[in-house]
């Protein structure tokens, strides 16, 4: 079973006026955590982008806050493939502290020709890389 994780301390700028997490700030730093895991894959974006000229915007995304986070706290976040399509990739986010979780998401990202604006779909061996990644239904941790 892979599972990506990496962690993020959580920011002033992260946090409201109280030193709670904004919710914005969550989807920030989620979106590092993205770039984090593709370059993991061996496609930085800096590459994709600038050189390739393909992106993986988001056009679904789900997610459920169960308990604050805190200025100064290390958030660990948790990413797992849970479906490969055609032109896109379903992933599933657990965010914690400790054993703590404080919230979940579920994100569809679309492969995009970013000159056409279209969807644009996997080549083999990408769609190959992320079905390697995939973790099935009844095997799913979080």
């Amino acid at each position: 079973m892979q599972i990506f994780s990496t962690v993020r301390e959580l920011r002033f700028g992260d946090c409201d006026i109280s030193g709670t997490a904004y919710f914005p700030a969550y989807l920030n730093i989620l979106n590092g955590v993205n770039e984090e895991f593709w370059a993991h894959l061996g496609y930085p974006w800096h590459d994709v982008i600038a050189k390739e000229r393909w992106g993986t915007p988001t056009v679904h995304l789900s997610c459920d806050f169960s308990k604050p986070s805190f200025f100064g706290e290390t958030l660990k976040f948790e990413l797992i493939v849970t479906r490969v399509g055609r032109s896109s990739v379903t992933l599933r986010h657990k965010i914690s502290v400790g054993n703590q979780t404080r919230w979940t998401c579920t994100q569809v990202l679309a492969s995009s020709d970013l000159d056409s604006h279209t969807a644009k779909p996997w080549d083999d061996t990408m769609k190959s890389l992320l079905e390697t990644w995939q973790i099935h239904a009844d095997e799913q941790p979080f």
